[in-house]
């Protein structure tokens, strides 16, 4: 028995990567939530808003004066809570939410026409990503990542190379420590 599980299996973002990738459908189901960001807001209305505007996010369903859910792809869940107030600058800290390329710069479009000083990007990234940084309204840090097209020849591929990340295709048993 190997140690190898291809988690792309159960992983809702396309593969392969790339401009052709296209985005999964909303999923407007109950599961049991792996994980999800729990964000207070002082304006619920406008908090929903954003996240559906600008960010993306549906919104699955609310109670009213208790919480919002909100998701964009299955596993991409936040919970909005009703709050006194919220932090007056963003934390270093950020969520990070898979999108496909075709959507990075619409998605920051969208942002900047709700809210013009929002968005920090789109820039690339040394692991073979494009990524937009946003600031909620709320001043949580979201960053809308995509994974590129990978290049073998490219520098992102020699710095995965680096620290022992093989190229995809490479077959079961790659990528020691890391599989």
């Amino acid at each position: 028995m190997s140690d190898y599980y291809d988690a792309f299996e159960m992983s809702p973002v396309p593969t392969p990567p790339g401009p052709d990738a296209v985005p999964p459908e909303p999923f407007h189901g109950i599961y049991a939530m792996p994980a999800f960001a729990t964000v207070p807001t002082s304006d619920v209305a406008a908090s929903v808003d954003f996240w559906t505007r600008g960010l993306g996010f549906f919104e699955l369903f609310s109670i009213p004066g208790g919480v919002v859910h909100l998701r964009r792809w299955v596993f991409q869940d936040v919970l909005l809570v009703p709050a006194a107030s919220v932090a007056e600058q963003a934390p270093a800290m950020s969520v990070s939410f898979a999108c496909v390329l075709r959507q990075v710069d619409s998605l920051a479009e969208a942002c900047r026409a709700l809210r013009p000083d929002s968005v920090d990007g789109p820039r690339d990234t040394p692991w073979n990503t494009r990524d937009v940084e946003v600031i909620t309204p709320e001043n949580v840090r979201i960053v809308l990542t995509a994974a590129k097209a990978f290049d073998p020849d490219s520098q992102e591929a020699r710095n995965l190379a680096a620290v022992g990340i093989t190229p995809p295709g490479g077959g079961r048993g790659d990528n020691g420590e890391h599989a």
